[in-house]
């Protein structure tokens, strides 16, 4: 189950979980729009792998229970924002390499 963060881990930007900017990496590393595509470049400074658009859970009970009502958005703010030089470095190291190779 996704915990949708509720904000971005370098900026510290809002996310809520009807969010449509909220971008994650496969270990759920979480960063809003803008610092996941120009700040990083699509490669996450905790593990280099790429990002995906966060899905939004639905607001109703449309089904089996499977909706925020049950399943709720974590609270807890992970804010680390990023060391931009150690960034540079990973950068130059991979992106070269389509985040699916990596």
């Amino acid at each position: 189950m996704l915990e949708l963060r509720p904000s971005c881990e370098h900026c510290n930007t809002a996310l809520p979980p009807e969010s449509t900017q909220a971008m994650i990496c496969s270990f759920e590393c979480t960063f809003c729009a803008h610092c996941a595509t120009t700040l990083l470049q699509n490669i996450c400074p905790n593990c280099g792998g790429g990002f995906a658009v966060r899905p939004v859970r639905p607001l109703q009970n449309w089904k089996n229970d499977n909706f925020l009502g049950k399943y709720p958005a974590s609270a807890m703010v992970k804010y680390r924002p990023v060391d931009l030089a150690a960034h540079r470095l990973l950068l130059e190291r991979l992106s070269a390499i389509a985040p699916e190779k990596r």
